[in-house]
């Protein structure tokens, strides 16, 4: 091998190893922009179709309502670390297919200073999530309460009349819809904070 095939030939390897070099340097990249963006992205698709229980949200009722009628429980917790109580007015209501109800929950911060929090929640079983709508609702809205503060707020939602033509849920006659208060920082919940408050009444 002559001197110059052998430098054209170090210099085709040395292409080849930078080149290899920048392709895992994207991949790396890409799948830390990817694990970034899941989070979000599986936020976004669960609030488009309903998956794993996750209502829909609405911008008006329904023109049609059946006489089929669904049972809506509600179910309120308070996670450790934030003094509140958190009850709904009623514990369930029924409501038939279509019709849009009003539901209110009440929350009081019972700690001796003020504390912020924010409510997620979810709908069981799973499978209804998708034709559970919510027009108007106080989850993922940060609220701060003060020492002995109590706070209304409304749930406006339907059970959607497409639920009589999925089969596969014929038997279904009772849906609940839970909620959870968090300790929050910057509208983001927290698994628990030391809130100084006393232990919630719930």
């Amino acid at each position: 091998m002559s001197p110059q095939e052998r430098e054209e030939r170090e210099k085709r390897i040395a292409r080849g190893i930078r080149n290899t070099g920048l392709a895992c340097l994207g991949l790396a990249v890409a799948m830390v922009g990817a694990a970034f963006a899941a989070v979000p992205l599986y936020d976004l698709f669960c609030r488009v179709t309903g998956f794993d229980g996750t209502p829909l949200v609405g911008t008006e009722a329904p023109t049609e309502t059946l006489n089929r009628r669904m049972t809506v429980r509600f179910d309120t917790n308070v996670a450790p670390g934030l003094g509140w109580s958190f009850r709904p007015e009623i514990p369930q209501v029924e409501a038939r297919l279509g019709e849009t109800r009003t539901v209110f929950f009440k929350v009081k911060n019972e700690g001796q200073r003020a504390s912020t929090g924010v409510a997620t929640y979810n709908v069981q079983p799973a499978q209804l999530g998708a034709h559970f709508v919510k027009l108007k609702c106080f989850c993922f809205d940060e609220q701060t309460l003060q020492p002995g503060e109590t706070m209304d707020f409304p749930v406006v939602f339907y059970v959607d009349p497409g639920i009589a033509k999925d089969r596969n849920l014929d038997d279904m006659s009772s849906v609940t819809l839970s909620y959870t208060y968090f300790a929050s920082r910057n509208g983001q919940p927290l698994a628990s904070a030391d809130q100084g408050g006393a232990k919630p009444k719930l």
